[in-house]
């Protein structure tokens, strides 16, 4: 079974600075129909305009990923860490039993473009902790390369939640197959291009709700970028 999000049916948040995008409910934004998919609880899609930016804010009990598409992102938190998220990166922050941050574009006149996706973790009350890495994700062509796991392996970010998280790149005319495991779920998030799904057709922005379908079967209809997420 696989249900589709249309990106045009997503909530928005709309501000002179931020233009966000939400795939469940978020904020002011409520939609009981679309609060959460599995261990999935929030995926926006984010556009700062330069100088703009969330001040330092609070967090608890979820496992937060960014993943800047264009443009670079800055973050400073109550850890003491402080960076910049940039298009090959991926962030990890386990806000536990509390943490605080802040992410600002840091770019003073191109806009940043990032997916900021929260997770239920496996168990309330983690210390809070921060992982940044470079994956090269930029560097896939016509397959997916997996970024962040419970596991930590292939040099994935770790997340404290039964997930796999893959970024997926298919060239024009591209193809991949992918096998959830049994009593496996997926979701599929596209970033660029437009392909199609076990034949349903999914462009930028559109995400897949997947449960009892034993293969994916993806093709690409022009370049295409994704995110998909192996649940529990």
């Amino acid at each position: 079974m696989i249900s589709i999000r249309p990106t045009d049916q997503r909530g928005q948040t709309k501000t002179n600075w931020l233009d966000s995008r939400h795939s469940f409910s978020f904020g002011d934004y409520h939609d009981p129909q679309h609060h959460n998919f599995r261990a999935l609880r929030v995926i926006n899609e984010d556009w700062i305009a330069p100088g703009g930016g969330f001040g330092l804010h609070p967090h608890r009990d979820m496992e937060i990923v960014t993943i800047v598409l264009e443009g670079a992102l800055e973050h400073k938190d109550s850890l003491g860490n402080g960076g910049i998220i940039q298009r090959g990166e991926i962030q990890r922050m386990t806000a536990g039993t509390g943490i605080m941050h802040s992410e600002f574009n840091a770019s003073a006149d191109e806009t940043a473009h990032l997916l900021q996706v929260w997770m239920l973790p496996e168990r309330k009350g983690l210390p809070p902790s921060y992982e940044q890495r470079t994956l090269d994700w930029t560097y896939v062509r016509n397959g997916l390369k997996l970024i962040a796991s419970r596991d930590g392996r292939e040099g994935a970010i770790t997340v404290h939640q039964d997930v796999e998280l893959f970024v997926g790149s298919l060239a024009a005319g591209g193809a991949a197959t992918v096998r959830l495991g049994a009593a496996r779920h997926a979701w599929l998030q596209m970033t660029r291009g437009a392909l199609t799904l076990n034949g349903m057709p999914l462009r930028a922005g559109d995400g897949a709700a997947v449960s009892e379908e034993a293969k994916l079967s993806l093709a690409a209809n022009e370049a295409s970028e994704f995110l998909l997420f192996d649940l529990a």
